[in-house]
């Protein structure tokens, strides 16, 4: 009996050893794949420099071949000007000297803000701190839109973030103004909005859609993403999705300080990362969103570093900035609503992200502290799939701090299968966000 107890408790010794070293195994192969896309990121910023070095030295050559036209074409034949164009040719050898000038400040300019960018995010100086997003059913409280100037201009103004060559990371999906393009009207609360229609890539109706808000609790769509994309997770069938994650005091104490929406997970409970997945979509759980960061990247500061490396990677860094993955507001933490509605067409490309935004509910798994799981729900799919918005809205991410309003970002398909991105921000309340969003939908998707 003795040496059946004995060979029994060393059978347990030896699956503990092993399903250790299988969970060292999983971290490592995370750290590894961390480190490639850090090393995939400094590649396209040295190939970046390159290209506006390359562009300064045409820009230089081009200087000097124009001038050259110029004076053969106000000289004679022996090479001395011509009588009286000696004053024309000194204003118009200017002219392009001061044209040239002017490209080559801005080549110069463009090259320092990305080594700078560049070292701010290699020394994590922008990193940030945990915390969680303050996010309510209730009404704004202060001014809508956060502090800073205006953003990019026209989308259509940034086109060459595009003309990188193919190596250097995925085309990133952009809209553009036309003549069609209209504004808000009256009825319309939100201060901020932005209507696309995803197929022919153009922007229907907007509203200050370039200038800087806060997107509080929006930006948890780039938190599922950059999740995703770090866990190597596509079609929700992956083995990492069923591993634990044991919640902390940490965490539950940095969502109740800041005020935050949560899911409901409490200290020790040991949760499947798919649950956390859909713990910070549905309920925008800043518990599931900060566990979901731990998990992924050791840590929020580690994790908000990947956040902004993909948006870098998506074009977007000029314009948009992360502190944290919850969206807690923060000076330093901004955005516009046309670059969340780029960051959501980028989730919903992710098979499972779209399956996590697009869940009207889901029930948690059974666990020791909660027996019957969680039931989680998406209150703003529920709410506005009763209203006639010409379609049926697919996906959708709330958000609300008092410097931003009630805002939303979401997906709509009309009845022909096309798709189009709604984001707004700045209304007075969450009913008055969706009653936005309703009345865009209706008026520019084709009737059923």
């Amino acid at each position: 009996m003795e040496q059946e107890q004995m060979e029994e408790k060393t059978d347990e010794a030896r699956n503990a050893e092993e399903e250790e070293e299988a969970e060292r195994q999983r971290v490592l192969k995370r750290k590894q794949h961390i480190e490639e896309m850090k090393r995939q990121k400094h590649r396209v910023q040295i190939l970046h420099r390159c290209v506006l070095g390359a562009a300064a030295a045409l820009a230089a050559a081009a200087a000097v071949g124009v001038c050259a036209l110029i004076r053969s074409a106000v000289s004679r034949e022996d090479g001395t000007p011509a009588p009286g164009q000696n004053a024309r040719l000194e204003v118009c050898l200017e002219k392009v000297r001061e044209a040239f000038r002017t490209a080559g400040a801005g080549v110069r300019k463009g090259a320092a803000a990305g080594e700078k960018r560049a070292a701010l995010s290699s020394e994590g100086e922008e990193a940030g701190s945990p915390d969680g997003a303050l996010e309510t059913a209730g009404e704004a409280t202060g001014q809508p839109g956060g502090s800073g100037a205006e953003g990019a201009g026209n989308p259509s103004d940034g086109a060459s973030q595009n003309d990188i060559p193919e190596e250097t990371g995925p085309v990133v999906f952009t809209a553009s103004f036309t003549a069609e393009t209209e504004g808000f009207w009256e009825e319309i609360v939100s201060q901020y909005g932005v209507l696309i229609d995803v197929a022919s890539q153009t922007v229907l109706a907007e509203k200050e859609c370039h200038t800087r808000i806060s997107p509080a609790s929006m930006t948890k769509i780039l938190t599922v993403l950059t999740a995703a994309d770090a866990l190597e997770i596509r079609d929700g069938t992956e083995e990492v999705l069923n591993d634990l994650f044991t919640m902390t005091i940490d965490i539950t104490d940095y969502s109740y300080v800041n005020d935050c929406s949560i899911a409901g997970f409490q200290v020790d409970e040991m949760i499947p990362v798919r649950d956390l997945f859909y713990g910070t979509a549905l309920p925008s759980g800043a518990d599931a969103a900060v566990g979901l960061a731990v998990y992924t990247a050791g840590s929020q500061e580690a994790f908000v570093e990947l956040m902004n490396a993909k948006l870098q990677e998506m074009g977007l860094a000029e314009t948009t900035h992360f502190t944290n993955c919850v969206g807690l507001y923060d000076e330093a933490h901004y955005s516009t609503v046309y670059d969340i509605a780029v960051i959501l067409k980028e989730a919903a490309d992710n098979p499972f992200c779209r399956q996590v935004l697009s869940a009207h509910t889901y029930n948690t798994a059974q666990t020791t502290q909660h027996p019957e799981g969680i039931l989680l729900s998406n209150w703003f799919l529920r709410r506005i799939e009763d209203r006639d918005t010409h379609g049926e809205v697919l996906c959708g991410k709330t958000g609300f701090v008092n410097q931003s309003g009630s805002c939303a970002a979401s997906l709509s398909i009309d009845g022909n299968g096309r798709e189009y991105l709604c984001v707004t921000a700045g209304s007075s309340s969450s009913w008055q966000c969706i009653d936005d969003q309703n009345m865009l939908y209706e008026k520019y998707l084709p009737a059923l």
